[in-house]
């Protein structure tokens, strides 16, 4: 693969297909960081990456990686912003000045000293584009950069790569969310099983059929429509949430939450990143306590410790609940019920079965997605639900999942799914809620 220097180009494919580790080639994390057998060479701005320290590569390539959270060293936005330049040892005049310039470049004003903890998904992503872009790298590199965030902010990230490439710099992409790329890429890479099968022009992508996208593993390259209803739920339903409202540091999140769920039934939240999903959905789960309000099953009111006994979150970030050395100890450990057939036939469904040995932490970003999955059909807890359940799945493993929650329904679950998907929430939502 060779890239000139000022071209955009997207690299996709199914999830686990080797394009993350092709931008882990291209930014010096292999072999620098994973362990590994590397042949061959990697050559970035004529520097041989083997050979080079990381510390020099970093001045010509800068990272935006998939969850922003992993990239953050500081807790206010203007120190994440100067905080590649102080490391380089860029004068402090310049640094600030420099800051000065992105904000006003990426429109980024109204994100400058704010706490990190207090930014929305899409702000987030936001900063850890623009602390790149204050660097000023010759070359950006981006892991699924759209995949938790909301069609608002994924205007602000095209923005922001328009920007970026009218600036001449060089541009490479793993996406699985193609539809906001199609007028900013020169060409896409498509990846299967770690080998380049073929390349594609823009116009080429566009003209490709729905059916030939889905044998490819690819999502839909023109921005999904809205089919899924809006409505208040089913107010005869079983679950019921009664004028729930959620306070954090004494700021009111949410207030007056009404709403009512049967068994049976997937229920899609919806709305913009920020306003208050997630909030909401860990207050359900009893991981987070109400300040009024309260939750009931069958006309018997949950505490927030029944709430945990009785609900499982699959979490939009998995690292906070893999815990064991293999993903088949993973299963065990929290499957203590199920055989290790059950389990085989599971990690089967979802391509994870000749992974079955591995480390979690080895797994790319859409096999950790698939195993909360699988952990969470294990639990097989009266209330599932799903927090961003498709965010890095290819198209194959997104109509898994919509197929998953649709299984689930209909052995009596009641299934709640937060997410941005269009495509996702068509497929399979009885009902959504919208958030503002």
């Amino acid at each position: 693969l060779s890239i000139k220097k000022g071209e955009c180009v997207l690299l996709c494919g199914r999830s686990g297909c080797g394009k993350t580790t092709v931008t882990k080639l291209i930014n010096g994390l292999i072999p620098h960081f994973y362990n590994g057998e590397l042949t061959g060479t990697v050559n970035v701005s004529g520097h041989d990456v083997i050979s080079t320290d990381i510390y020099e590569i970093s001045k010509k390539v800068g990272s935006v990686f998939q969850n922003p959270k992993s990239q953050f060293f500081h807790t206010d936005t203007t120190s994440e912003l100067a905080f590649g330049l102080e490391n380089m040892g860029a004068e402090k005049e310049y640094t600030k000045a420099r800051v000065d310039d992105t904000a006003n470049s990426l429109s980024i004003q109204h994100l400058v000293n704010r706490s990190i903890f207090e930014l929305s998904g899409g702000e987030k992503q936001s900063i850890a584009f623009a602390s790149v872009y204050a660097m000023n790298p010759d070359i950006y590199v981006l892991d699924e950069p759209s995949a938790n965030l909301d069609y608002k902010a994924i205007e602000k990230l095209k923005q922001n790569l328009i920007t970026a490439k009218k600036d001449g710099k060089t541009i490479i992409l793993s996406e699985h969310r193609l539809f906001y790329l199609m007028d900013i890429i020169d060409r896409a890479i498509y990846i299967d099983s770690g080998e380049i099968i073929k390349e594609f022009t823009p116009q080429e992508l566009i003209n490709l059929s729905d059916d030939k996208c889905k044998k490819l593993g690819l999502r839909s390259i023109v921005r999904p429509k809205q089919h899924y209803l809006i409505g208040k739920g089913n107010v005869q339903g079983e679950y019921k949430v009664s004028d729930l409202s959620i306070n954090i540091k004494k700021c009111n999140i949410l207030k007056g939450i009404n709403l009512s769920a049967s068994k049976g039934k997937i229920i899609g939240v919806v709305g913009e990143n920020g306003a208050g999903k997630t909030t909401l959905m860990r207050c359900l789960s009893g991981l987070r306590k109400q300040v009024k309000g309260s939750i009931s099953v069958d006309g018997h009111t949950l505490k927030h410790k029944s709430r945990i006994a009785k609900t499982y979150m699959i979490l939009q970030d998995t690292g906070y609940q893999l815990f064991s050395d293999s993903v088949i100890s993973e299963c065990q450990t929290i499957g203590t019920e199920h055989s290790e057939q059950e389990i085989d036939e599971l990690l089967s469904q979802f391509d994870l079965l000749e992974f079955k040995e591995y480390h979690p932490s080895v797994l790319s970003g859409g096999q950790k997605q698939r195993l909360a999955i699988i952990l969470g059909i294990l639990m097989d807890k009266e209330i599932l639900i799903f927090d961003e359940p498709t965010s890095g799945l290819d198209y194959e493993n997104m109509v898994k999942v919509s197929d998953t929650l649709k299984s689930l329904a209909k052995k009596g679950h009641i299934v709640f799914l937060v997410s941005h998907d269009r495509e996702l929430l068509n497929k399979c939502c009885d009902n959504c809620l919208e958030l503002s």
